[in-house]
């Protein structure tokens, strides 16, 4: 078994780390998890699962939230040599690494992408949500994209979101750990998002990216990938209004279909008590605007699809109202694609 997304920081490079990020929490928590940066610790970790490899990727922090542009290049060769040489040592625990990059100097950046791939022997590159506060759909970062089709290789992209981003627009720090515990499944879910809508898979269809924790929220709300806020009030079911106006050239769900996702998910079977997970179909009682009849005045259409397709009414007129029994028909199939996405786990 191969686990291809997680983390390890080299002792030489965290020593580094000290003389250029002094009293960052990094320098104090790490070192209490020895299997983070001992080599030795590692492997007698591995050692417990047999016949388990792992692909090495660079712990955080981002280069570029360590060093200024002129600096990140050094730090990325200090780290890649590194994993490169664990990779050597250990190859029978270590069969690839994916390449760090100072992603606040892009010409480095591509120049560190050739040299980690052709005289290194990384797999793939290891990208963060965010550059500093900048979306990867930027067009300043594209040029990475295209460089990692060209040697057809993966992105591996991380989440990266700190206490620094408040959980409310009036606020300046997260509070309770919300920046982590549900605000990186966030940030990956942006991230890819505005990725899929920067129009990155019709420039690179073949582009593969890895997303970590099975594709952060993409999975459990796949209906509303399908069904957007604009398409539900100005939209059609084959027509959503934010894809058509950024130029998509498939429904957006085929994008996201082309995500690869891993499986560390820290999930549970059972999140809630037995008892308080209730029935809900998130459908408001709106007036049906080709017949006119209200919710106090329930009336069925037969047929009708549970995104509001066109349903007959008795007299054969057509009806997009999505009737009183659309929730039940939109729970069984949110539920049943919930179901293969867990099944799925190659996929985001």
């Amino acid at each position: 078994m191969i686990d291809i997304f997680n983390h390890f920081m080299p002792k030489a490079y965290l020593d580094r780390l000290g003389t250029l990020i002094a009293g960052h929490v990094v320098l104090t928590a790490f070192p209490r998890l020895k299997t983070l940066w001992d080599v030795d610790a590692r492997l007698a970790l591995l050692d417990e699962f047999d016949g388990l490899q792992q692909v090495l990727s660079l712990a955080n922090p981002p280069l570029e939230l360590i060093a200024p542009p002129e600096r990140t290049p050094e730090l990325a060769r200090m780290a890649n040599d590194a994993l490169a040489e664990l990779c050597r040592k250990h190859a029978d625990r270590f069969p690839a690494f994916v390449a760090a990059l100072p992603m606040n100097n892009i010409d480095a950046t591509l120049a560190e992408i050739d040299r980690a791939v052709k005289d290194l022997g990384a797999r793939g590159v290891q990208l963060f949500t965010n550059v500093a506060g900048k979306p990867l759909s930027a067009p300043e970062f594209r040029p990475i994209f295209r460089r990692m089709a060209a040697h057809d290789l993966p992105v591996w992209v991380h989440p990266m979101r700190g206490p620094n981003f408040p959980d409310y627009a009036s606020e300046q720090t997260s509070e309770a750990e919300i920046w982590f515990s549900f605000g990186w499944p966030y940030e990956t879910s942006a991230c890819v998002t505005r990725l899929i809508y920067s129009r990155l898979f019709d420039e690179l269809p073949d582009l593969k990216i890895i997303t970590h924790h099975m594709g952060g929220m993409i999975p459990y709300f796949a209906g509303k990938i399908n069904l957007g806020f604009r398409q539900i009030f100005f939209g059609m079911p084959e027509r959503n209004p934010a894809a058509e106006d950024a130029g998509l050239k498939k429904p957006a769900m085929d994008y996201f279909k082309m995500l690869y996702a891993d499986t560390a998910l820290n999930g549970a079977i059972a999140p809630t008590r037995c008892g308080h997970a209730f029935f809900g179909t998130s459908s408001m009682p709106a007036r049906c605007s080709s017949c006119r009849r209200g919710p106090r005045r329930r009336h069925r259409h037969e047929n009708a699809d549970h995104q509001g397709q066109a349903a007959r009414r008795r007299d054969g007129s057509l009806c997009r109202h999505p009737g009183p029994d659309a929730g039940r028909r939109h729970h069984r199939h949110h539920g049943n694609l919930g179901r293969q996405r867990h099944h799925a786990p190659a996929r985001a």
